[in-house]
């Protein structure tokens, strides 16, 4: 679901980036970014949003994150207002194309530090970022997370960003495509029904992306060990829902499109193309964890034997 940030629609953006202030009275200019980042202080309304929905949105990690801090684009030269302007301008055409709807969502990045994160806010995106960039949904930003290099001090640094995705499709694992598979689409996504991936081409990595905030974080605690703990909280003691009758479950709430993909990576498995720690992160991305508990709780109950024939066994 799109979060509710407060100067969220395109017009009000501009307008703060013009006034070149972070709507907060409690914003100090960061010196080290060249006022370009302002901080937002504890108690302002966008600063303590982002925190909540960054901790609440990393699971099992989140009571291990530290919050540093949380930064706003100050949009405080010419050349980051245009970027805002064109930024603008593209939603407004994407949604000509797209039947009024542009699409326009916030999303994750995880950067290489602060000397990135100011390469990036100075100069767009693609100085070093290949064909694609891959962000991570604003509730999902996990895959982000592990992507932020671990500077000296043991802080992290994301950015969450504003992203036209317009109309998306799937575009699989290890794809060797580098643009739209036709003029009908504008971005690709992992999964339609719960997407851990946003990828926008390079061709539009300084149009369709516009980097809005910085979130500065320490994680107290090994990611594997919380991926590996976030895992194990999906995998019932006892039984395991046999893949098949998952998937049968599945097909009665999910895209064909999603069924066909979990039945391939099902026979993947089967044929030892992947594992099956990689066979259950790709159905979770998929499915999403809320439905996958959801599922296999409705089968464990199912076959827990009821009071009247546990007695009966035991007389």
């Amino acid at each position: 679901m799109e979060p509710t940030f407060p100067q969220q629609d395109e017009d009000s953006v501009v307008s703060d980036c013009e006034s070149g202030v972070s709507g907060s009275s409690g914003a100090v200019p960061r010196q080290q970014h060249s006022l370009l980042l302002v901080r937002l202080g504890e108690g302002d309304a966008v600063h303590d949003l982002i925190k909540r929905r960054f901790i609440r949105g990393l699971g099992l990690l989140g009571p291990k994150t530290e919050v540093v801090s949380v930064l706003r684009n100050a949009c405080s030269s010419v050349v980051s207002q245009a970027r805002l302007q064109s930024f603008q301008v593209y939603a407004k055409a994407v949604a000509k194309l797209r039947d009024g709807n542009a699409n326009v969502k916030y999303a994750w990045y995880g950067t290489r530090g602060e000397r990135d994160i100011n390469d990036i806010v100075s100069h767009g995106f693609g100085h070093a970022h290949g064909r694609e960039l891959v962000l991570s949904p604003d509730d999902a930003p996990l895959e982000s997370v592990k992507g932020c290099a671990v500077g000296k001090d043991g802080v992290r640094h994301a950015l969450l960003c504003r992203v036209i995705l317009g109309r998306s499709e799937i575009v699989h694992a290890g794809t060797e495509q580098c643009y739209p598979s036709c003029e009908e689409y504008d971005s690709g996504v992992d999964s339609f029904s719960g997407p851990s991936k946003y990828i926008i081409w390079s061709n539009r990595m300084n149009t369709h992306v516009l980097p809005a905030y910085v979130i500065s974080f320490r994680v107290s605690s090994s990611l594997k060990g919380i991926e590996k703990s976030e895992e194990e909280t999906l995998r019932p003691s006892s039984p395991w829902m046999p893949l098949p009758t998952l998937i049968s479950v599945l097909s009665k709430v999910l895209p064909p499109c999603d069924i066909a993909l979990i039945s391939k990576f099902y026979k993947d498995k089967k044929e030892k193309k992947i594992s099956r720690h990689e066979l259950i992160q790709r159905v979770r991305r998929i499915a999403g964890d809320k439905l996958l508990v959801a599922v296999i709780k409705s089968y464990r109950d199912k076959k827990r034997p009821s009071f009247v024939q546990t007695r009966q066994r035991m007389a």
